[in-house]
């Protein structure tokens, strides 16, 4: 792992990017923290980190101010990594069958999903080892948004995870559904009730799956991009639950 750069955003955020391997990152940590941290991995879509960047520091700075570090990585096949030309037919096919109102098949789904979870999971257990030894990380370990079956197989695989929150709504193998009896760990789920692009039995479906003892489903009105301020005061609070 090695740092490519540093900035203070308002004095109270350490944001550094850094490269692991061929995978860019970044590291958000409390500026002022007098002890190691809990470290929050941000999960996003595969849109490339320049474009997902402000939402992605604002969740980080809102993560600093409740006391955690975060982080992040560009997923395989976006940004600036090589190109994926089975990932981005996925997409094409995806994009062709929403534009003429037909269903999304579960064929596209798999193909554009499953290997993208197969790719992306040991890259982020890969950061865990990079990162869990600094000095200014402390355990444990929680993840947040993104791709929703990356989170899945993340927290049934990787034990330093010990809480999730998840964004409900995004395409969903039936395979998952499996391995998300398999998840035991406390959950937050946010789902947006009006979501446009998303199919809200199969989220509700999906959380009823999920084996966890502690999971919530915290549903607003509203479509994809109505997440309402509070919501992330609602997941702030469930972290600081299960990481503090």
């Amino acid at each position: 792992m090695r740092f490519t750069s540093e900035q203070h955003l308002d004095d109270s955020v350490l944001e550094r990017q850094f490269t692991l391997g061929e995978i860019p990152g970044i590291l958000w940590t409390p500026a002022s923290a007098s002890a190691p941290a809990p470290l929050i991995l941000l999960g996003h879509p595969p849109l490339g980190l320049r474009k997902m960047y402000p939402r992605l520091v604002a969740r980080a700075q809102h993560s600093a101010a409740q006391g955690f570090a975060s982080a992040t990585i560009e997923l395989p096949g976006s940004g600036d990594r090589p190109r994926w030309p089975a990932a981005e037919q996925a997409r094409a096919d995806l994009r062709r069958a929403m534009e003429a109102g037909e269903p999304v098949s579960d064929e596209i789904v798999d193909a554009l999903i499953l290997p993208l979870v197969e790719k992306a999971v040991p890259e982020w257990q890969a950061t865990l080892d990079a990162l869990l030894p600094l000095p200014e990380i402390g355990g444990p370990v929680g993840y947040s948004g993104g791709v929703i079956s990356i989170g899945i197989r993340l927290a049934v695989v990787e034990p330093r995870i010990v809480a999730a929150g998840f964004f409900a709504g995004s395409f969903v193998p039936r395979a998952m559904f499996e391995e998300a009896r398999q998840v035991t760990i406390p959950l937050h789920v946010l789902l947006q009730w009006d979501d446009e692009g998303n199919d809200r039995q199969a989220a509700l479906d999906l959380f009823d799956a999920f084996g966890s003892k502690e999971k919530s489903l915290y549903a607003n009105m509203g479509g994809h991009t109505g997440v309402p301020q509070f919501a992330g005061d609602a997941a702030a609070q469930f972290f600081t639950r299960h990481l503090k």
